[in-house]
């Protein structure tokens, strides 16, 4: 099998259900930056440690959950052969659950903080901010067609979980947060 069609040659590509769209199409951004993150989030999990390792197998399970939304970031809502698959729910579920739990874990700040600490933490908010870029591109795509909201309402999570998830990666290799030093308070 080969893996070029020559279609991107000419600046076009093919989305589920056959149809052709410019590479600049909001749909092929909104799915591209989601593609971008995923491979972002495989480059993350590889700087789990020892200490850290109880965040790999949440980060490949949101590869997964990335994998279903650019799938239905694809599919035009009235392809008559492709139903969306991402339904939110319990995925928002589990990821609320987890910021909770990282939330509770982690000392309390009033204040923003700025990103970065250890390796992991830093690609952890690294990932919030093209979690981020990837909902204004999804949310450019809704605003001319109809998409799958429970994606956008995941990729919002998402960007929740991801700062959480930072904070607790810094907190599991005793890397205290550096407060913005200008910032009032903000959390309460």
């Amino acid at each position: 099998m080969k893996i070029y069609t020559r279609n991107g040659d000419k600046g076009q590509t093919r989305i589920i259900g056959k149809q052709i769209l410019y590479k600049s199409d909001p749909r092929v951004e909104a799915y591209g930056e989601v593609d971008e993150l995923n491979s972002w989030v495989g480059y993350t999990r590889s700087l789990v440690n020892d200490k850290t390792a109880e965040l790999a197998n949440e980060l490949e399970e949101i590869q997964q959950l990335l994998f279903d939304c650019g799938t239905d970031l694809a599919t035009p809502k009235d392809d008559e052969r492709h139903d969306f698959i991402f339904n939110q729910e319990k995925p928002n579920a589990w990821l609320e659950e987890k910021i909770d739990k990282y939330t509770a874990a982690v000392p309390a700040v009033k204040k923003f903080i700025l990103p970065g600490g250890t390796q992991l933490a830093s690609a952890l908010h690294n990932a919030r901010t093209i979690t981020r870029r990837a909902e204004r591109h999804i949310v450019a795509l809704m605003k001319e067609e109809a998409i799958n909201e429970d994606v956008l309402a995941f990729i919002n999570r998402l960007s929740d979980y991801f700062f959480a998830a930072a904070r607790y990666a810094n907190y599991l290799e005793g890397q205290e947060d550096v407060l913005y030093r200008n910032s009032r308070d903000v959390f309460r």
